[in-house]
C-alpha cells in the first residue's frame, strides 16, 4: 500500500510539476511535509540541499530519497517512477505538436503565458526556502529573530556568484565550511 501512495503522490508531484525541479519545490513540499507528513520540513530544507548537491533533477532525487525513507528500494523505485512517467509521456506527446505547429502564434503565446507563472512558482520555493533559513520552522514571528550567520552566509554566497559567477558547488561547499567552523564555535 504504501508503495502505491509513493507512486501516485510522485506521479501528482510529476504530472503538476511544470516549469523543472524548483517550481516543482512546493509541490513536493506539499506532497510530503503536509499532506503525508514523511518529512518534517527541516528535514525537507535538507532534502533540497542534498536534492541539489547530488546529479539530477531535483524532483527525482528528493523521490529516490524520500521513498528511500519510506519503503526502501521499492519505495524508491515506486516514488521514482510515479515521478517521471507523466514527464516521460507529456514530452513525448508535446514533441510531436511542437514539431508540427511550433510556427503557430498560438503555441508561442501558450509558452509565453506560461514563463511567469513557473517563475512565481521558483520565487515561492525561494521565499519559503529563505525564511526558513532566516528564521528557523517558526518563521517570520519577530523581525529580531533573524540568524545573522545565515543572513551574512546567504549574502557573501549571492554576492560571490554575482561579481565573479564561480561554479555554485564551491559556494555550497564554502558557505558549508564556513557555517560548519561558525557554528562549532558558537556551541562550544
Amino acid at each position: 500500500m504504501i508503495y502505491l501512495k509513493l507512486f501516485i503522490s510522485f506521479l501528482q508531484i510529476g504530472l503538476f510539476s511544470i516549469g523543472g525541479g524548483y517550481a516543482a519545490l512546493p509541490l513536493i513540499k506539499e506532497q510530503i511535509v503536509d499532506i503525508n507528513k514523511w518529512l518534517t520540513i527541516t528535514e525537507f530544507t535538507d532534502l533540497v540541499t542534498i536534492a541539489e548537491m547530488t546529479p539530477g533533477p531535483i524532483a527525482i532525487n528528493a523521490a529516490s530519497f524520500v521513498g528511500n525513507q519510506i519503503g526502501g528500494i521499492l519505495g524508491s523505485i515506486s516514488a521514482t517512477v510515479g515521478c517521471v512517467l507523466p514527464s516521460f509521456i507529456i514530452v513525448m506527446i508535446l514533441a510531436q505538436i511542437y514539431f508540427r505547429y511550433k510556427k503557430l502564434k498560438i503555441v508561442t503565446g501558450i509558452l509565453e503565458g506560461i514563463r511567469p507563472a513557473v517563475i512565481a512558482l521558483i520565487g515561492s520555493a525561494g521565499i519559503s526556502i529563505l525564511t526558513l533559513a532566516f528564521w528557523g520552522e517558526k518563521g517570520i514571528n519577530n523581525i529580531v529573530d533573524i540568524n545573522i550567520v545565515a543572513v551574512i552566509l546567504f549574502s557573501l554566497g549571492l554576492f560571490i556568484l554575482r561579481k565573479w559567477k564561480p561554479n555554485p558547488i564551491y559556494i555550497m561547499l564554502g558557505t558549508g565550511f564556513i557555517g560548519m567552523i561558525i557554528y562549532m564555535i558558537i556551541e562550544t
